[in-house]
């Protein structure tokens, strides 16, 4: 990893520990003769820190810390888009799977990687299309899925379902979920999906509320895109990206999901193995 120049931060709303963290972790950063790129929550927790817009931050930083959940994850990566820029990812409280670094490992875990001493984990995404009579009207890239949602209260929808050109299912359903591993943690598990092991090269389709009940999860290679057919009356179906951005779909809207070649870059500590923190994460019991 080239050397750490430039360092920005992006934080979480509201947050009384990032109140505490930003305004010491900037004048530490600047001790070291670190140029510091805020995004306007982290400058609202620092008086008199300059602010610029969130999508901007990483622009020339060689790191980028995030100070939150998840959730601040996953938006901050939409900022990263696919630039080849490491998240350091600090876990404010939460549930956090991918948040792995607890506030007390800040600093050490910086110095690691002011050294080049860090272990990175890459995370593959999924690029979603949207297609309306051939001509695309959306994009977005995904950390953890695409999921296809009713809008209408108490409706089921229709989804014809290919991989790879292969017809696969036709879903009557609540919704579906296409997940990546990295997704397998987030809504795809409490639909019931498998928890998928981070490094494994799949793509997870998941029925919400399936009618039949035989309609259970599949796991596809990650090279078999998945095109969904939404046959259902216009903008009563949505398409949302990692539960934060997305558009309504019109009937015989084409949506096409495939992994992407680009992989994003989380610094990870040493000791954050996957199973231990599934293990801390889900409350499951020690041997």
């Amino acid at each position: 990893m080239p050397a750490i120049n430039t360092v920005g931060i992006i934080s979480k709303p509201n947050s009384e520990a990032a109140r505490q963290i930003v305004p010491a972790l900037i004048e530490w950063l600047r001790a070291r003769s670190i140029t510091v790129r805020c995004d306007g929550l982290t400058a609202g927790y620092a008086p008199g820190e300059a602010a610029i817009p969130r999508d901007d931050v990483p622009e020339g930083s060689d790191l980028v810390i995030v100070l939150g959940g998840d959730g601040t994850l996953l938006s901050a990566a939409r900022s990263i888009g696919r630039r080849e820029i490491p998240l350091f990812p600090v876990n404010l409280g939460g549930l956090g799977f991918l948040t792995a670094i607890a506030i007390d490992e800040i600093y050490p875990e910086l110095e690691r990687a002011f050294r080049g001493e860090q272990r990175i984990a890459k995370r593959q995404l999924l690029h979603t299309r949207v297609l309306r009579e051939d001509r695309s009207v959306a994009e977005f890239d995904a950390l953890n899925d695409a999921v296809l949602t009713k809008v209408a209260l108490a409706r089921m929808i229709d989804l014809d379902v290919f991989a790879a050109e292969q017809f696969l299912c036709s879903y009557k359903a609540d919704g579906l979920i296409i997940s990546t591993p990295t997704g397998s943690t987030a809504y795809s598990l409490s639909a019931g999906g498998p928890i998928i092991y981070p490094s494994v090269p799949t793509i997870c389709l998941t029925p919400i509320c399936p009618h039949t009940l035989t309609n259970r999860p599949v796991l596809v290679p990650e090279t078999m895109p998945i095109r969904v057919i939404s046959h259902n009356a216009d903008e009563s179906v949505y398409l949302t990206i990692d539960g934060q951005v997305g558009t309504p779909l019109m009937d015989e809207d084409t949506i096409v999901c495939r992994s992407t070649d680009f992989a994003l870059r989380l610094v990870r500590p040493p000791h954050a193995k996957f199973f231990d923190v599934l293990r801390q994460k889900l409350k499951w019991g020690e041997r």
